[in-house]
């Protein structure tokens, strides 16, 4: 169908953009004081209503969306404007007016106005997309993913991705503001044990030799500063091949900062500082710096968890000493073999039917728990499967220990055995029951440093590195790498935000005889040290000055300051669960030829599908 003048196509797509279309406006840019003006518009039908002889498009581009409207005395466009379906892509012309006083849409930026539709093309039209491409969709997660073209166009996904965007220009211009240098380390890298599996990349120029892409520019920007570079940032790109979870990708972007001649100090000011300016441009409000410091010891001790929320309270207690002579074998043998016995007391519990708390039962020993004791204090009474094991000096000391008020009760739930296994599960419980009963969307944002952590954990075949092996150790802590390594511990700190780490750091070893110490201490001699990590060594002997830095994660950072529950919705185009991509269906297999260029052979029924 077209018309004589305005020359209208519904036919056929058109291959290349007429300028005649260029856009005077984008969809959310019109406004009141816009009536009169005729504009060239373009973008995607969202909706399209026909009410006798008016028919009515709303037209969409990322800026917002704009009401077409075509009445019958223009019978072929009406014709087009009636065939238009969800996702068409058009451009449109037509003038500006005022929308009647009753039609006016206070809930959209362009709610004042209506574009009198004159001419219209048509780009492109859409199949009849797989789910409705909007906010409220229930679209399960593989549908998105695999149409995440389409996913991407839902409002919420914009936004995000806006926000992203808004996020790491902030970033760029507050660091540059504080003397910081952008600087770009190589993705094809040497690799390095850093904690997680790499990913490799075979060369062809060198067969049997492969490159690994970085889990972080870690050693690169610890040369940077031996080069006299004493101020970096980079919003890096990191790999690693690691199991998945909602916070957690196979690629993901970090504000990766490294600094000469500091304090662990001075990475919180500067940490504290960039994260104000972003509340301050983006969320309009201030985070309540500084923020908290508690070592890793504390942590644990008060919440179970290196990563605690602070938005409820729910702290454990130690009931350790209380408990080492109980009749309540449970408890004093515990004791006896070096353990703890500690509990957290949880008002709202006192309501808990038999099968919630048989529900914290199966959470406890998911989480390493031999079992999980509870006492209910209620009205001056006590109801629990322990009660006949207990003595009243030791129920006294529970209420005493934990504040226990009378006329409102409580439920005490108590944990004994190893220390390690204690912590955990009742950080568990603790984060379940804070998490479902005590928050309401109104607590804001709760941060908070936690540092020293340990250097070392015991692994199966000797120590392991506990973060990253390139930490400076706490000085008083230096003579335990000969004798005791699991008491080192380091000048490591994260930051954390209601319970999830957003980044972490440390204060780096810049002297080689202490850098081979801590190697020796995992098991890496000289010679493997030398082929390794032979490069960084050397620049230590050429004047390596005392540094440190951290890295935030962009995308966790985003999905924390927007209220949101996974870090996909801030990636443009991420991984499932089981590091596919379902849109391009990456992984994939590799022709012979080209496995052949790159010295590579994989053996059939084994790998191939």
């Amino acid at each position: 169908m077209k018309k004589k003048g305005n020359k209208i196509l519904s036919g056929s797509n058109r291959y290349h953009f007429d300028r005649k279309w260029k856009r005077t406006h984008r969809c959310g840019e019109l406004e009141a004081r816009s009536e009169g003006e005729q504009v060239r518009l373009a973008g995607w039908v969202k909706k399209v209503r026909e009410f006798g002889d008016l028919t009515f498009v709303d037209l969409w581009d990322r800026t917002g969306i704009v009401q077409l409207v075509v009445d019958a005395g223009n019978p072929d466009l009406h014709a087009l404007a009636g065939s238009l379906k969800a996702e068409d892509v058009i451009a449109a012309a037509g003038r500006v007016r005022l929308r009647p006083p009753d039609m006016v849409n206070a809930g959209m930026k362009t709610g004042r106005v209506e574009v009198e539709l004159g001419d219209a093309e048509i780009f492109n039209r859409s199949k009849v997309p797989p789910f409705n491409v909007t906010d409220k969709s229930k679209a399960n997660d593989d549908l998105r993913m695999r149409y995440r073209y389409l996913d991407l166009r839902r409002d919420s996904m914009q936004r995000n991705i806006g926000f992203r965007h808004d996020l790491a220009l902030a970033v760029r211009n507050f660091l540059s503001s504080r003397g910081f240098l952008e600087i770009e380390t190589p993705l094809l890298v040497k690799r390095t044990p850093e904690g997680a599996r790499d990913y490799l990349v075979p060369s062809r120029l060198h067969p049997g030799k492969f490159y690994a892409l970085p889990q972080s520019p870690q050693l690169y920007k610890q040369i940077l500063m031996v080069s006299g570079f004493d101020r970096y940032f980079q919003l890096a790109r990191c790999l690693r091949d690691e199991d998945l979870r909602a916070d957690r990708q196979p690629e993901h972007t970090q504000i990766d900062i490294e600094m000469s001649f500091i304090s662990e100090e001075e990475v919180f000011e500067v940490a504290e500082a960039m994260i104000g300016d972003l509340f301050s441009r983006i969320k309009g409000a201030d985070p309540g710096t500084p923020f908290p410091r508690i070592d890793y010891d504390e942590a644990m001790m008060r919440y179970g968890s290196d990563k605690p929320d602070l938005r409820f309270g729910l702290e454990i207690r130690d009931l350790t000493e209380l408990f080492a002579g109980s009749g309540f074998q449970a408890f004093s043998s515990a004791v006896k073999e070096g353990g703890a016995v500690r509990g957290i007391s949880f008002e709202k519990g006192v309501a808990f039917s038999g099968s919630q708390i048989k529900k914290l039962e199966s959470v406890a020993r998911d989480a390493g728990a031999k079992g999980l004791a509870w006492i209910r204090f209620q009205g001056g009474a006590i109801e629990s499967p322990v009660a006949r094991f207990l003595t009243k000096p030791e129920t006294d000391g529970l209420a005493r220990i934990f504040g226990i008020d009378e006329s409102t009760g409580s439920l005490v739930l108590i944990v004994a055995g190893k220390r390690q296994i204690v912590e955990r599960s009742l950080g568990t419980l603790r984060t379940q029951l804070g998490t479902a009963h005590l928050l309401d969307g109104t607590e804001g944002f709760r941060f908070l440093w936690v540092n020293r952590f340990p250097l070392f954990v015991e692994g199966e075949k000797g120590w392991e590195s506990a973060h990253h092996i390139f930490s400076m150790p706490l000085e008083e802590d230096i003579p335990f790498l000969d004798s005791d390594p699991g008491r080192a511990r380091g000048h490591l700190y994260d930051l954390v935000c209601n319970g999830t780490e957003l980044g972490s750091g440390s204060i780096r070893v810049h002297d080689r005889n202490l850098q081979e110490k801590l190697f020796g201490v995992i098991g890496i001699g000289k010679e493997e040290a030398e082929n390794k990590f032979g490069f960084l060594l050397e620049a230590f002997e050429y004047g390596a000055p005392p540094h440190g830095g951290i890295a935030i994660g962009v995308d966790r950072l985003s999905m924390i300051l927007c209220g949101e529950s996974s870090i996909r919705d801030f990636i443009a185009f991420p991984k499932t669960q089981s590091a596919t991509s379902l849109m391009d269906g990456a992984p994939s297999g590799v022709e012979d030829a080209i496995l052949d260029e790159l010295h590579i052979r994989v053996e059939e029924g084994k790998f191939r599908q």
